[in-house]
């Protein structure tokens, strides 16, 4: 049995109060009955009833949920096919660049890319708005799906799909009823993975923006410029359960798969 030390039980003890403690406070300051966040007042949940009366974080918050799920889709779908590309086909003309150019937007830094996105708009005549978001959004949070697959292909069995050819199988129906199902678990990560990143993005989204398309991060970012309010503790508060019941559910459904794959 693993013993731990009295350094790291206080290392870990330092650590997760200094990632969750902020939250908490966070959470707890999104129910206080004062405007002044740093003093409590008392319990109360008017600011979130005054958060849904807001029409600008409504319009932000919808803008945002619906970039985030459609740039985390398309990424997802589009993720999985180069990580099987990248697992399955071996050595092929290009695949040094193909690689780097997957990996690429991981490296870079955020200001670069958007100023790259964004100039590439401009020379295409394409105007800003949720279009230019969401295509953004997909060119950032496709390689990690990418890395995800490739990660979940490196232990895949073979064999598997070599019965199944031998069975009269086709390719497609293989990857369909085996291959597919084996990697949902890394697809479901990786589309919670892109639709978080979306979520929390900022700069990119503030390089490829135009009217209209102002998401939920930005909106948060110009009211903590005038300063912190219950509103945006609110705010944050429900982005901070969603994300938390995703992780939870992506959780859940990974283990009933690899439950199914042992009963198997």
């Amino acid at each position: 049995m693993t013993r731990f030390s009295k350094f790291n039980v206080s290392a870990i003890i330092i650590g997760f109060t200094f990632l969750y403690l902020p939250i908490i406070l966070l959470i707890l300051f999104s129910f206080n009955e004062s405007r002044l966040v740093t003093v409590w007042a008392g319990f109360s949940t008017k600011w979130y009833v005054e958060l849904m009366q807001n029409q600008g974080i409504k319009d932000a918050a919808w803008v945002t949920f619906k970039v985030a799920f459609i740039s985390s889709s398309v990424a997802t779908f589009l993720g999985t096919i180069a990580g099987l590309v990248m697992t399955r086909f071996g050595k092929f003309r290009g695949r040094t660049l193909f690689s780097g150019m997957i990996y690429a937007p991981m490296v870079m830094p955020e200001v670069i890319l958007g100023l790259s996105t964004l100039l590439t708009f401009i020379t295409l005549a394409i105007d800003r708005g949720v279009l230019t978001v969401t295509l953004a959004h997909i060119t950032f949070s496709m390689c990690y799906v990418s890395v995800i697959i490739q990660s979940r292909m490196s232990s895949y069995d073979d064999s598997i799909n070599e019965a199944a050819l031998d069975l009269g199988c086709t390719p497609f129906r293989t990857f369909l009823l085996i291959t597919f199902p084996i990697i949902l678990p890394a697809v479901v990560s990786g589309w919670l993975l892109s639709f978080t990143m979306s979520l929390d993005d900022l700069v990119i989204a503030s390089f490829t923006s135009g009217p209209g398309s102002t998401t939920l991060p930005m909106k948060i970012y110009s009211m903590v410029r005038l300063g912190v309010t219950p509103e945006i503790n609110a705010v944050s508060t429900i982005l901070v359960g969603l994300v938390t019941a995703g992780v939870i559910t992506a959780s859940l459904i990974g283990k009933r798969q690899r439950q199914q794959l042992a009963q198997s």
